[in-house]
């Protein structure tokens, strides 16, 4: 059946329609290669068969997201001069690359250069494009389009009511991706070069998140034969925050990236205690680095006797004196300790290869390999520079007091010393009772005896609530990588909150990293925003307020209640919107709530379980309320979000976190008095 010409609609949608079947018959080629006669072995045909499978997965058409979103139709073609008259081209912009059985794109992926001007170009600089089309869907079809005629004077510039209907449509599930609505200043962000390091304030609903998982996208895009040696990470604050995030990469077509939080990635140790706030601040204070260096290269001995090595009839003697300089020599280099000292076997034997060479004889490399294997040389570095395991010098730290004592002397005064020794030592490391900030130190303690392995990029989100320890555990996975740091200073809510993004990006180890603030606001409505800013004086004074760019204000409402009766009612009047529902509370009030809703018949989940159509309701301790959303969110008792925290300040962080939570409306529900920081 033909299309007709004079109905635009149709003929995009013919066009989706071509464009899902090219990408069937790519996914369908893919699946019909014959491999078995291909490689010389069965580890290459393993490895060739995995990446095939990647392939057919990444290839996969979602039936509900849209294959593409945007149009893009050029004055001139890409890259040509522009000269009058020239033909210009037209590009459908989408998820992925789809190209039909001659190799012509049928859509192009929105990170490819060309695909550029769909985010950046305006009125003022149109980047040479005639007419910039977006499209509406109603699930998997084409429902709607909305055209830009950037090059036309005549034509006003005006807000797209398809992005703003796009950046407010509700959600249930997890996070989506934002690839449609990506704004000019979050596009800058995420095409930024491989080499640099990026820091992103960005307040409640700015898109910081999905900025960095944008960014990590394009970097494999842009540099994925690189990144596919060297690998890529994205560290969230906990397992619930990974959850809500984990296919926003895959439904970008990207199935390699590696999730995980700072505690999988420091899991030397079983952990099995917890520390008070007191000792978790000095145990995560940068000084400790300096401590457990001085704790491990007080091991190194330097040498009063001198090696005797015998070999055949003749004996060689390398004098202390001569010991004593190799091993000064090896710390000046201030190379990693387990390196040194598999080091030091070797260059005592080449001194004893020069004696050999200084008599007439010819070693070689043989020789001296045998000479490093020798008995005595073996004693020797034993003696020297013994074995240390990580966990073990922790261990001592922690349960001895003159040891910690000895080398903490200058650094650590006595009480800080006293905050961090175990009341009760352990005897071993399998029954100690290591806490997150211990296994952090082992972890420091295993990078200073040997290097770790450094990935080509890593995403830190959530990245304001780490202690200076925990990002010189992060900048050990990228050392000679670069990185993505989101955060946002005023939702630090431990007492080792991040005071500033140059000190933080210091521990890092990437001091010269760029600092990009967001400020425009599209998740959380005006009124919400306008009502949660009224903290910032109190918890982050130098941050400017996140401006809501929605056009639809939101529902708002702080509502005074008589018991966890009106609180579940608050959520049935929520629920009867279309979208997910977050009820947020102080922690210790989540059992109450939690008793009240299955009195009600009210079904819900926990954070980090997936909502469905028919159960939209999440119950969320407000400590784990970090980095979710939720299309309507009922907060209960403000108070009481604060009062959970350690310190005033840390609760109005946390308060401030939790009533940024809603994409719709909030509803503050409270029959304590709230806090007079509100207003």
């Amino acid at each position: 059946m033909s299309t007709p010409v004079d109905d635009p609609l149709a003929r995009e949608r013919s066009h989706l329609a071509a464009s899902r079947s090219a990408l069937r018959a790519m996914r369908e080629d893919v699946e019909a290669l014959d491999i078995s006669d291909v490689t010389a072995n069965w580890v290459n045909a393993e490895v060739l068969a995995r990446q095939i499978e990647e392939r057919i997965k990444a290839l996969a058409d979602l039936s509900e997201t849209p294959l593409f979103f945007g149009r893009l139709d050029y004055l001139h073609a890409p890259g040509s001069e522009q000269a009058e008259g020239a033909e210009g081209e037209r590009f459908y912009v989408g998820r992925r690359h789809v190209h039909d059985h001659d190799g012509d794109p049928m859509v192009v992926d929105w990170r490819a250069p060309v695909s550029q001007p769909f985010y950046r170009a305006s009125k003022k600089d149109p980047m040479d494009i005639a007419l910039r089309r977006r499209f509406g869907y109603t699930g998997g079809d084409l429902t709607a389009y909305e055209d830009e005629h950037l090059s036309d004077p005549a034509e006003a510039a005006r807000t797209s009511k398809l992005l703003q209907q796009e950046i407010e449509r509700p959600r249930v599930g997890p996070m989506r991706d934002i690839v449609a609505t990506i704004q000019p200043e979050q596009d800058e962000i995420v095409r930024s070069g491989l080499s640099g390091t990026v820091c992103v304030q960005g307040g409640p609903g700015t898109g910081k998140t999905a900025v960095g998982l944008h960014r990590v996208a394009y970097l494999l895009y842009a540099h994925r034969e690189r990144l596919a040696r060297t690998g890529t990470l994205v560290i969230g604050p906990n397992r619930s925050f990974l959850h809500y995030i984990e296919q926003v990469l895959p439904a970008l077509g990207e199935l390699t990236v590696r999730q995980a939080t700072v505690e999988d990635l420091v899991a030397h140790v079983e952990i099995k205690g917890t520390d008070d706030a007191t000792a978790a601040v000095v145990k995560g204070d940068a000084r400790m680095a300096e401590v457990l260096r001085r704790a491990l290269y007080s091991h190194v001995t330097l040498p009063t006797e001198p090696v005797v090595v015998v070999r055949g009839s003749r004996r060689w003697r390398v004098p202390a004196h001569e010991l004593e300089d190799i091993v000064r020599e090896l710390l000046d280099r201030d190379i990693r300790y387990g390196a040194a000292r598999e080091a030091l076997p070797q260059r005592i034997a080449h001194a004893v290869l020069v004696q050999m060479e200084r008599s007439g004889e010819a070693p070689d490399d043989r020789v001296q390999d045998a000479v490093a294997r020798n008995s005595a040389v073996k004693a020797a570095v034993k003696a020297i520079w013994p074995p240390v395991d990580p966990a073990k010098l922790v261990l001592r730290l922690l349960s001895d007091a003159e040891f910690l004592a000895a080398h903490a002397e200058g650094i650590l005064d006595a009480d800080e010393q006293k905050a961090i020794l175990w009341a009760k030592p352990a005897r071993s490391v399998k029954s100690a009772r290591w806490s997150t900030a211990d296994a952090v130190l082992v972890d420091e303690a295993t990078d200073l005896v040997q290097r770790t392995h450094s990935l080509g990029h890593v995403v830190l989100d959530e990245a304001q609530d780490l202690s200076p320890m925990q990002y010189r555990a992060v900048g050990r996975r990228c050392t000679t990588g670069s990185a993505t740091v989101l955060g946002d200073l005023a939702q630090g809510t431990t007492p080792w909150a991040t005071r500033s993004w140059e000190e933080a990006l210091s521990h890092l180890g990437k001091p010269d990293a760029v600092i990009e603030e967001l400020t425009a606001g599209f998740r959380v409505p005006t009124d919400v925003i306008t009502y949660a800013s009224r903290l910032l004086p109190h918890i982050a004074p130098g941050l400017t307020p996140v401006v809501s760019i929605r056009e639809n204000p939101g529902h708002f409402e702080v509502r005074p209640v008589s018991g966890t009766a009106d609180v579940v009612a608050a959520c049935r009047e929520s629920l009867r919107h279309e979208g997910s529902t977050g009820l947020i509370a102080a922690d210790a009030r989540v059992p109450e709530l939690a008793e009240a809703l299955k009195e009600a018949g009210l079904p819900y989940v926990g954070p980090g379980e997936e909502t469905t159509r028919e159960t939209r309701l999440t119950l969320v301790p407000a400590s784990l309320a970090k980095g979710l959303e939720y299309d309507y969110v009922v907060l209960d008792e403000p108070g009481a979000v604060v009062d959970g925290e350690p310190d005033e300040r840390t609760g109005l962080r946390r308060l401030y976190v939790a009533l940024t939570r809603a994409v719709s409306g909030l509803t503050v529900t409270h029959a304590a008095p709230l806090p007079e920081q509100l207003g």
